[in-house]
């Protein structure tokens, strides 16, 4: 029973559904709402470029509001995890800096969240190897979400990491005992191989006592937001709105967003995505529903849509971009706090590796 499957899939990663993943949502909402200080919430993102609209919608606000009710955040700077689609670039230290620039931004607070870089907690990093031999390779081979990723980089070939990284994010998630990540619904097979090797886990090594928790996704309002194409809103593909854009590229990129030929402009996601995406984003930057987003264009057509989306975007991310602009101009106090939440995650880190070493019985002595 203690042997990871090899071949045929287990109920483990089979009984999730996107509507199971939303009633425990739900539910999770709840007890953040009661009790914040019980849970501790992971999320990060890799410093391969700017952040954007689909990220701020997605996590970002999440990842506030959350820090703002008294969860325990830790936010990953996952530099180690740019190498799994691509070469790590010389620029890496200032895209780790211009990443560090749009959480402060946003709202992050250092002294309340724990910002941190995967490249400096060698503790979280060990953690990894244990966890590889609690999944398949079968297992591995089914997630769609890394395909979808490795097909947007225009990869021939997937590497090893790539492959693998959804038991890295596993570690990322596990080392701080994480019970909460917010999430959209495309990430959530990468959410769900966490929960099979935190379950796998305490059945192998901690039977008395469960050790890690399983954690659980708090999806977004918004799971998926399209690009200017009509595709999903991501750095690889080019089609984003970049948080740090100014007012006149936002202005510009929004005026070539995929539409539709229909003058009189509605809501309708499932008959009119490109239409509808425009609609929503305008909704959640105005703070109102699509519909009456939508209503209050009618007749304008694809024109009077693009000019009031894009008025909106540009209202609601003006003193986030002035803020940035200041932050990105000290990279000094950038680094100074990447070097402070770095130390609370390694003592966190060091930890949890050292408990996966007595509960594995590789803490014995040398000499």
């Amino acid at each position: 029973m203690d042997q990871p499957a090899t071949g045929s899939v287990d109920n483990e990663t089979t009984d999730q559904s996107y509507a199971d993943a939303e009633a425990r949502s739900a539910r999770l909402e709840e007890e953040l709402r009661t009790d914040p200080g019980a849970h501790r919430m992971l999320t990060g993102d890799r410093p391969t470029g700017p952040l954007h609209l689909g990220h701020y919608f997605g996590t970002l606000h999440n990842r506030v509001r959350l820090q703002d009710t008294g969860i325990q955040m830790f936010v990953l700077v996952a530099d180690y995890q740019t190498i799994t689609d691509r070469d790590s670039p010389k620029s890496l230290p200032q895209d780790v800096d211009a990443l560090l620039a749009d959480y402060l931004a946003v709202g992050i607070d250092p002294e309340r969240t724990t910002i941190f870089a995967h490249t400096q907690i060698t503790a979280l990093n060990q953690l990894f190897l244990p966890f590889l031999s609690l999944v398949s390779v079968a297992e591995l081979n089914r997630n769609p979400t890394v395909k979808d990723e490795v097909n947007a980089a225009g990869q021939t070939a997937m590497s090893g990491l790539m492959f693998t990284y959804p038991v890295h994010q596993a570690a990322d998630i596990l080392f701080c005992k994480g019970t909460v990540v917010p999430v959209g619904k495309d990430q959530l097979p990468h959410l769900e191989v966490a929960r099979v090797v935190a379950r796998r886990f305490n059945r192998r090594y901690s039977r008395e006592r469960r050790y890690f928790p399983e954690p659980a996704a708090l999806l977004s309002e918004a799971p998926v937001l399209l690009g200017t194409d009509g595709q999903k809103m991501s750095k690889s593909r080019g089609n984003a709105i970049a948080l740090s854009a100014t007012a006149d590229e936002t202005s510009r990129l929004l005026s070539r967003a995929k539409t539709d030929s229909e003058r009189r402009i509605t809501y309708d996601p499932a008959n009119r995505p490109d239409v509808s995406n425009l609609v929503l984003l305008g909704a959640l930057c105005l703070d109102r529903t699509p519909e009456s987003v939508a209503e209050e264009v009618g007749a304008g057509g694809s024109a009077a849509l693009k000019s009031l989306v894009a008025e909106a975007v540009n209202e609601r991310f003006r003193d986030i971009r002035k803020r940035r602009a200041e932050l990105i101009a000290d990279r000094g106090h950038l680094r100074r706090i990447l070097a402070a939440g770095n130390e609370r995650a390694r003592e966190v880190a060091d930890a949890t590796l050292a408990d996966v070493k007595r509960l594995m019985h590789t803490d014995y002595p040398i000499g």
